[in-house]
């Protein structure tokens, strides 16, 4: 649920509605912070130490001496279910597509601390063994693997491929990957320490839903008479809705190893999946995030916006809206940052700039404001 004002019909279909509540998922992700803190103690058998800075953050970062260690792990969701129900009907396999969400949704983490991704690891669970028996699907998972690993310039170190008949459903799979890799220099370190009044914002572009929110398009799906066939376009025409869910995320580690090249230094990094633009809130200092400009919706969550009858509050507090990834700068850095970020392929633009005051984040294009008690991750 979002705290901030929100103004929805009865028949809205809220992310809470299709079954993901923040206010229930959130206050455990805090628990089990507080439990894990208390095992820093055990690193100094082996003589490491944390960067304490980077719990709560999308990656956790250890000192090993001449450089930072970052490491994370991440699970795909339910974006298979999509697939595999485009699959049933048309034939293709997104299963490429599938691959590369996966490591985008581990990857795109682990950079927001500075780091340069070197290894990922699958895990790949089969509700059965009948899963890889199919083996154009499962040839078009290995190969979208590996096309997103030289993407991101990654070692493919190994994995898991257990079947969990009866934890995972009959003929489906469950995916996810963890990623580790180096600050290197040391100065690369984007923790929000450096984050200040007077820095722009940047936001690049998302390629759709990414794979947050997918559990409101699958339950959208079921209120659609021509279900994952619906055509997205407000006139009745575009693509079909299902495969435009399953645009491929976004991989943005080219951009901060870019700017890293080019000497542009990141304050803060917000990988905006989770929680929409509420994302822009992440850092605990007690700061105001001021947007000013806000990308073009892409047509599939205009489409989900305007089915789900979603107002802006609930639209942006759930969905990535067209910007999957925000890099915090200096303001004299800002046009080059986005510059950079086109000279990879993404789109980007200078949205904002942070101010002394209250922590709200104000999106003023459509007079949304999120405040403090809106994102509560640590």
């Amino acid at each position: 649920m979002i705290a901030a004002q929100s103004s929805l019909p009865a028949d809205a279909l809220t992310y809470e509605k299709a079954g993901v509540n923040y206010d229930q998922v959130d206050p455990i992700k805090l628990l089990a912070q507080r439990s894990a803190k208390a095992t820093v103690a055990n690193l100094a058998q082996h003589g490491l130490s944390e960067i304490a800075a980077s719990r709560g953050e999308s990656a956790y970062v250890l000192d090993i001496g001449h450089a930072y260690l970052a490491s994370i792990v991440e699970c795909l969701g339910t974006k298979v279910l999509v697939a595999d129900a485009v699959y049933r009907a048309t034939g293709k396999s997104f299963y490429g597509a599938i691959a590369q969400d996966t490591i985008a949704m581990a990857v795109n983490d682990l950079i927001t601390v500075g780091a340069t991704p070197l290894v990922v690891q699958a895990y790949w669970a089969g509700g059965s063994s009948d899963w890889f028996a199919d083996t154009a699907r499962a040839t078009d998972l290995i190969n979208g693997w590996k096309a997103a690993c030289d993407v991101c310039g990654v070692s493919w170190g190994g994995g898991e491929t257990p079947a969990l008949a009866g934890v995972v459903a009959e003929g489906t799979i469950d995916l996810a990957a963890s990623c580790v890799g180096l600050v290197q220099p040391k100065s690369r370190l984007s923790l929000g320490d450096k984050l200040a009044p007077g820095n722009a914002i940047v936001l690049l572009a998302s390629s759709g839903i990414h794979a947050n929110g997918v559990s409101l398009a699958r339950k959208l799906s079921e209120r659609l008479p021509q279900g994952y066939n619906t055509p997205v376009g407000a006139d009745g025409t575009g693509q079909a809705f299902g495969e435009a869910i399953l645009a491929p995320t976004v991989l943005y580690s080219p951009v901060t190893e870019a700017l890293a090249e080019a000497g542009v230094a990141v304050n803060y990094c917000v990988n905006v999946t989770g929680h929409g633009w509420r994302k822009l809130l992440r850092h605990t200092s007690e700061m105001t995030y001021r947007i000013h400009t806000i990308p073009t919706v892409p047509p599939v969550l205009s489409f989900m916006q305007r089915e789900a009858k979603l107002d802006n509050t609930e639209a942006y507090g759930t969905l990535n809206m067209g910007a999957g990834f925000a890099l915090f700068v200096e303001a004299k850095d800002a046009e080059r940052t986005a510059e950079i970020a086109r000279g990879c392929g993404i789109a980007a633009w200078v949205a904002g700039s942070v101010e002394a005051g209250p922590k709200q984040a104000i999106i003023e294009p459509i007079g949304v404001t999120y405040s403090a008690d809106d994102l509560k991750l640590r």
